[in-house]
C-alpha cells in the first residue's frame, strides 16, 4: 500500500501499527517526486486529496492522513494550518515558538482581565490533536478519524517523535509531553494511532468503523 507521506516518523508509526501484514511504500518510491497539493479547508478534505492524487497517479491502494492540532483558547488554531503555522516550509521549532508566544499573550490578557476583577476563560491550554485518514482500497474511499485530547507545556521538552510532539501533553500521561514518552506508549493512545487502527482493524476483517464509502 501507498502512504501518501514523506514523513519517516508517520511512516514508523503506521509501518508499526498496520504490522507485519502490510508492506508500505511512499509516494517517492512510486515515482511521484511532487509535493501533493494540500489546499482543502478542512482536515478531511486534505486527506482526501492526498489520496485521491496517489490513486490518480499510479492505481494502488493507498491512505494519506491529515492532522491537525486544535487549541480552544485560539477558537481551534492552527488547525488546517498546523504544519505551516507560521509560515511556508512546515519549520515545526517555529510553529512551536508562535503556538507558545500567542498562548503566553493570551495567559497575559487573562490575568489582566482578572486583575479588573472580570472573569477571564479557563483552560486556556486545553487543546487536541484531529486526525483523518482516507483510505482508498479498490477504488472506494474510507474515512477514519482519531482524537488525542491533551493540553500545551509552557515551554519545549523531549527529543523523541515529531511535528509538536515537544509542546503536547496527552492526558494519559500528565507529566510529560508526547516527546518524552515511548514509541509504543505514543502509538497506543495517539490520534493518528486511533485513526490507523480503526483501518487496520477493517482491512483485517472488514468490520471495522469506516466513516464513509464513496467511489474515488
Amino acid at each position: 500500500m501507498v502512504f501518501a507521506t514523506g514523513n519517516s516518523g508517520k511512516l514508523r508509526e503506521a509501518s508499526e501499527i498496520l504490522g507485519k501484514g502490510f508492506e508500505l511504500v511512499t509516494p517517492a518510491q512510486m515515482g511521484i517526486l511532487e509535493d501533493i497539493p494540500e489546499t482543502g479547508n478542512t482536515l478531511r478534505a486534505n486527506s482526501q486529496q492526498k489520496a485521491d492524487y496517489i490513486w490518480q497517479h499510479c492505481h494502488y491502494d493507498c491512505f494519506a492522513d491529515d492532522t491537525g492540532l486544535e487549541v480552544d483558547a485560539l477558537g481551534g488554531a492552527p488547525g488546517v494550518h498546523t504544519a505551516r503555522y507560521a509560515g511556508d516550509g512546515k519549520d515545526f521549532d517555529r510553529n512551536m515558538d508562535k503556538l507558545l508566544d500567542e498562548l503566553a499573550r493570551k495567559e497575559m490578557e487573562a490575568s489582566l482581565m482578572s486583575s479588573m476583577g472580570i472573569a477571564p476563560k479557563k483552560n486556556l491550554r486545553k487543546a487536541r490533536f484531529r486526525s483523518v485518514v482516507t483510505l482508498i482500497l479498490n477504488g472506494e474511499r474510507h474515512f477514519f478519524n482519531g482524537i488525542l485530547e491533551g493540553r500545551i507545556a509552557r515551554s519545549k521538552s523531549g527529543r523523541g517523535g515529531f511535528g509538536y510532539d515537544p509542546v503536547f501533553i496527552a492526558d494519559e500521561y500528565p507529566d510529560v509531553t508526547l516527546a518524552e514518552v515511548t514509541e509504543d506508549q505514543k502509538n497506543s493512545i495517539s490520534h493518528r494511532g486511533k485513526a490507523l487502527r480503526a483501518m487496520a482493524d477493517f482491512l483485517n476483517s472488514g468490520e471495522g468503523t469506516a466513516e464513509i464509502r464513496e467511489d474515488a
